[in-house]
């Protein structure tokens, strides 16, 4: 089991999963709410977190998200939670642009 901690959702959730599910599907497993416009096929951006640590645990980004990343839709340190899936421990934030106006963030 990993563990992912998203920092800034209702002032720190801590989340247990598979490391052969992809981050959306641990926090939908955990039935949060999760911005995800293209149905988690990787083809938008509005599921992104920004990795605050354990990046190192996460799988090599997808063809979807080194389009992004070139594009410039995807900055360092950014994943597609629909593509990303983890193998250890991650902390990650809720980026600005993918917050939900009816979820409690701390920041």
């Amino acid at each position: 089991m990993i563990k992912i901690t998203i920092t800034n959702l209702e002032g720190g959730v801590e989340l247990m999963g598979e490391p052969s599910r992809t981050l959306l599907q641990i926090i939908q497993e955990h039935r949060l709410d999760w911005m995800h416009a293209c149905g988690a096929k990787g083809r938008c951006t509005t599921c992104k977190v920004v990795i605050e640590e354990g990046e190192e645990h996460l799988s090599l980004p997808t063809g979807s998200e080194r389009r992004f990343q070139s594009s410039g839709a995807l900055t360092t340190g950014e994943r597609l939670t629909c593509q990303s899936k983890a193998k250890g421990n991650l902390k990650v934030r809720v980026p600005r642009e993918s917050m939900l106006p009816h979820v409690n963030y701390s920041d």
